[in-house]
């Protein structure tokens, strides 16, 4: 996967739109950002700490936890080169049903 796949299956979710934040692409829905993309070659996307350990265990290489405390609050890199796009997809949609508003969520489901 590359930067381009993180952009189009980011901007698939419903109301989902690319910004920027300190002037790195960022993809939010409702102005709440769910993904980013730290270089072209790493996107960053808000999981929860037990949705973090879930992937990143189930595929080292291809998700690991932010350095820090940003890491310890469930944001997680994306080495997009060694993600397919079950996995880029998967952790999108979960990032941002962490960060819809609930009314939204059940709405759609």
């Amino acid at each position: 996967m590359n930067s381009d796949d993180l952009r189009r299956l980011a901007l698939s979710l419903p109301e989902a739109e690319e910004k920027s934040h300190f002037d790195k692409p960022d993809f939010r829905v409702r102005d709440t950002i769910f993904a980013s993309l730290k270089n072209p070659r790493i996107a960053v996307v808000k999981l929860t700490r037990e949705q973090q350990e879930v992937m990143a265990s189930a595929e080292p290489d291809v998700f690991s936890a932010v350095a820090g405390g940003w890491g310890l609050k469930g944001w997680t890199e994306i080495y997009l080169e060694f993600a397919d796009e079950a996995a880029l997809k998967s952790a999108l949609t979960a990032a941002w049903k962490n960060v819809v508003p609930k009314v939204m969520l059940k709405l759609l489901v």
